[in-house]
């Protein structure tokens, strides 16, 4: 939903004049073909993760507006959202938000009894990605957050530590579900086999051929499934059928590990329908991993996929709903689309991008 008010002409507090700057800061989503779910901590200290992922022209951006007193106002453009609340205050995670107000806690600080301390602001929130669309957009979201207020008070952060700061906010200081490989994603942008282990998280950016890059685009499709899903239920299923060491779970993250090389080599090499095969070979291995991920009509909707022209896909994210990936046959594309139109599937463009969080300023509102 668009917000009702404008956001600097409802409070005179925060109109900007010549003489003040707004910073601004976008995030991209991403798209993880393999390895998700081996960026899990309890996996990955063990075995060592892997990730193959990539980010694309969607977004989550953030405006921050300095303020002249000690107030926080965190307004969600998409919501019709506004929380306010004083910096001498602890701030309340009641679910309202809380992304934003966490990231304040940790880069911007408290206010003292003196007045000293963070600073004031407002910040505006607007994203891409509808809650739950298995794109990483609650760290997107994060990474905007942590790079508009790092601007502010002047804290330079590289970008391993933008991600951990940003992982550290949603698993630790929220308790939020998850792996690691959002953060890494969206803060360093492009093309990406990330490497974890008990010691490092290791970036390795993957040079591919333009014309490869711009093939997989011409063969990629993204479709809603109609239905949204929250990822924390699967993924703390999974970690615990893990725990319990249920062999079936540990093979599939394995392979996932894997197929993660493979994509990879393929992509480099330029062996596209190969990395079709694999795609698909990811997908039967999640479920392997975590059964619960999937259900009757997104199976349907994947199969039916396949029968006309899908070589293989996925679920994005931790699965349950969001997004389906296909990897298609060009000349089948619109095929396989109008078959999942009639199935409620609801088609989006997308293209890859290079660049990750982005900051600047701003004199224009």
């Amino acid at each position: 939903m668009a917000y009702t008010l404008s956001p600097y002409q409802t409070h005179t507090a925060i109109r900007p004049t010549t003489r003040q700057t707004l910073l601004r800061a976008r995030a991209p989503l991403r798209i993880s073909f393999a390895g998700g779910g081996t960026d899990l901590p309890s996996y990955y200290e063990e075995h060592g993760g892997t990730v193959l992922c990539s980010t694309i022209n969607r977004y989550a951006s953030v405006t921050l507006a300095p303020r002249p007193d000690q107030q926080v106002r965190i307004c969600s453009l998409d919501f019709d959202l506004i929380v306010k609340y004083g910096l001498d205050e602890e701030p309340i995670f009641d679910g309202a938000l809380d992304l934003a107000k966490a990231a304040i806690a940790r880069v911007n600080g408290r206010s003292g009894a003196d007045g000293a301390g963070g600073r004031g602001l407002d910040l505006y929130l607007q994203s891409d990605a509808p809650p739950g669309s298995g794109m990483g957009g609650s760290a997107s979201m994060t990474i905007a957050v942590i790079g508009a207020l790092a601007e502010m008070v002047g804290r330079r952060l590289d970008k391993y530590e933008i991600a951990e700061l940003a992982y550290s906010v949603e698993r630790t200081d929220l308790g939020i579900s998850g792996g690691r490989q959002d953060q890494y994603t969206t803060a360093f942008g492009g093309f990406n086999l990330i490497e974890f282990s008990r010691q490092r998280v290791v970036v390795n950016p993957l040079r591919i051929d333009k014309d490869v890059l711009n093939d997989l685009e011409e063969h990629l499709m993204l479709c809603y499934t109609g239905s949204t899903r929250f990822s924390a239920g699967l993924i703390e299923k999974q970690e615990g059928m893990y725990r319990a060491g249920r062999a079936e779970t540990v093979e599939g993250l394995n392979e996932l590990r894997r197929i993660a090389y493979a994509m990879k080599d393929a992509l480099l090499t330029g062996n596209l329908r190969e990395f079709g095969s694999l795609l698909n070979e990811a997908w039967r291995s999640k479920q392997r991993a975590n059964p619960d991920i999937t259900d009757e009509s997104i199976g349907e909707m994947y199969e039916t996929a396949r029968r006309n022209g899908a070589i293989g896909g996925k679920l994005l994210g931790a699965g349950g709903g969001g997004y389906l990936l296909l990897f298609c046959e060009v000349g089948r594309r619109r095929d396989v689309r109008e078959k999942l139109e009639r199935m409620g599937g609801q088609f989006t463009d997308f293209a890859f991008r290079e660049e990750g969080l982005q900051v600047w300023r701003s004199n224009c509102p």
